[in-house]
């Protein structure tokens, strides 16, 4: 073989390695690449199929990369409200999730403890996650209190708003940027589910099996 021969095949060689370096480099995420990550925050007193619905819509459409559901300790909106322990809170929606690789289970405020307000947390997620853009997702009941909330406009910064309508809503009337999902709309909340549990009436398919088990295991709700 003439060194003619073996240069030109090196040479060959050389642009396949370079192609195949490149091709290799382009499909490493970009330092630039931020994930987006949706907060559904709540008591989760218990979890029901309307939280999974509206999460699993609101991260279909808004394609985010998960959606994180992060049960309060103590509720700073509601005062006087009453709920069970945040472990068996933690257990129901880790339950309420397991199947879905979307969502995960954001146990900061409980181990935190006391009353957490928003701004604080996300204060904390986006020093703790910089790479990370979080959307903040609220029922369309909820969109017009948010002037009420501690700190709304630093809070304004650091999270995109996303509203999910619900029946019997308010026309919006707020000054900050939502971003507005449809979803099939499922008239479910958590006090009307413990209100059966203690009549001892049924909550299949209001809640996912696994949490209705949970509940029955640990006899939840069945007394005042």
């Amino acid at each position: 073989m003439s060194i003619e021969t073996k240069i030109q095949i090196f040479t060959s060689l050389d642009e396949v390695f370079s192609v195949f370096s490149y091709s290799q480099e382009a499909r490493q995420p970009s330092q630039f690449d931020r994930n987006r990550i949706g907060i559904l925050g709540g008591t989760f007193n218990p979890p029901h199929m309307g939280h999974l619905l509206m999460a699993e819509q609101v991260g279909n459409q808004l394609d985010l990369d998960e959606i994180w559901f992060m049960p309060t300790a103590k509720p700073p909106h509601a005062p006087g409200k009453k709920t069970i322990a945040a472990q068996h809170r933690l257990q129901m929606v880790q339950k309420a999730i397991d199947n879905n690789p979307l969502f995960k289970l954001q146990p900061y405020e409980v181990n935190r403890g006391g009353t957490n307000y928003t701004v604080d947390t996300m204060r904390h997620f986006v020093e703790e996650y910089p790479q990370s853009d979080f959307y903040f997702i609220i029922g369309g009941d909820s969109v017009n209190d948010l002037t009420t909330w501690r700190e709304i406009d630093v809070l304004n910064q650091l999270v995109q708003f996303v509203g999910v309508r619900r029946l019997g809503s308010r026309p919006y009337d707020s000054p900050y940027s939502i971003i507005w999902v449809d979803s099939p709309l499922i008239d479910l909340s958590s006090s009307e589910i413990r209100l059966r549990v203690y009549l001892e009436q049924s909550i299949r398919y209001q809640v996912p099996q696994a949490v209705e088990e949970y509940i029955m295991k640990h006899r939840l709700y069945m007394e005042q």
